[in-house]
């Protein structure tokens, strides 16, 4: 009897435990992924612009994000009609993503990214101000 109270009594200290280790292992919210640049001003030109999507909570950049949407315009100086294209490139670095662009003129360009996370649910969705200067 005392050995079938010790065995209760262990499966519901190991049953506690497991809860409580998987309660602590919080998901990230999409809201804690952004996209940070990793140069805000570049020259006028030809150009690669770089990013890195960080997970706010951790620090750490983002791996293997896949980015299905990309602008790049001057609506911070109120020409949202003059875009150029967005090539992707490879990076090098985990969590780093590249496009080549051509910034045609001076001034403050737009870039805004819209990526999947792996595991997670939701799109991370941002508008990164990029400064051409000559």
């Amino acid at each position: 009897m005392k050995t079938l109270n010790t065995a209760r009594t262990m499966a519901a200290a190991l049953t506690l435990l497991a809860a409580t280790c998987l309660a602590g292992t919080a998901r990230a919210e999409i809201n804690d992924y952004a996209f940070q640049l990793v140069h805000e001003a570049v020259p006028v030109g030809p150009n690669e612009i770089a990013v890195k999507l960080m997970n706010k909570k951790t620090g750490k950049a983002v791996p293997d994000a896949v980015i299905f949407a990309s602008r790049l315009d001057m609506a911070p100086d109120g020409m949202a009609e003059m875009a150029t294209k967005l090539t992707p490139v490879s990076a090098t670095e985990p969590g780093v993503y590249k496009f080549k662009a051509n910034l045609s003129m001076a001034g403050r360009w737009q870039l805004s990214l819209g990526a999947k996370v792996q595991g997670e649910t939701g799109t991370v969705e941002n508008k990164l101000v990029v400064k051409a200067g000559q």
